[in-house]
């Protein structure tokens, strides 16, 4: 549930490489900046209810001044992030994800409504076994991670036990790279979109 959290740290982004994204953000977004709308437009899901909700909680996190837009700064940023970000960045950008209510911990109520809106999106929720895969309720997916991850017992997952837990165990980590992994979006739509 978190993107492509293996690719590590590839370097910053070069003057070049920031000038030709300023100039293909401006073209695209003149006012200087992204609406929630347009960013529903660039990953293609303006009628796509399942995707919608997910993607509310991903320009949420990208909005870092919290004033419902992006700006190139923001946009900048959250491209650094996701294409070459280190493993401990990304694991804090996807809590902010699931920390829908930005109280600093994730709740099962929150957790599974991002696992519910990735299950439908992926149809894809398995435990690996001896015998094959097993799908998984996103209920039974979010009980385990709890189970895991939850070093307290208080039913809330802060940032420390989400990252530890994401570390020391494969399911979890695998659970995490459940997502839509926007790392691979934002290349696929680097190839479809004026905006990259």
């Amino acid at each position: 549930m978190g993107q492509a959290l293996s690719n590590e740290n590839k370097g910053e982004i070069g003057v070049a490489e920031l000038q030709d994204l300023y100039k293909k953000f401006v073209t695209e977004c003149p006012s200087g900046t992204l609406f929630f709308h347009e960013f529903k437009r660039f990953f293609g899901v303006l009628d796509n209810e399942e995707a919608a909700e997910y993607i509310e909680n991903m320009f949420r996190a990208f909005d870092k001044n919290g004033d419902n837009t992006i700006d190139f700064l923001e946009y900048v940023a959250a491209l650094n992030l996701v294409l070459r970000g280190n493993l401990e960045h990304k694991l804090k950008w996807t809590f902010k994800v699931y920390d829908k209510d930005g109280n600093g911990c994730i709740d099962k109520t929150e957790l599974l409504e991002i696992v519910e809106s990735i299950y439908r999106l992926k149809k894809a929720c398995q435990q690996e076994s001896e015998e094959g895969s097993v799908l998984l309720t996103p209920e039974e997916v979010v009980d385990r991670i709890f189970q895991l991850v939850d070093e307290n017992g208080d039913g809330h997952l802060s940032l420390d036990e989400f990252i530890d837990g994401a570390r020391r165990d494969k399911w979890v980590m695998k659970m995490l790279q459940m997502d839509m992994n926007p790392s691979s979006w934002m290349t696929d739509q680097r190839r479809k979109s004026a905006l990259f």
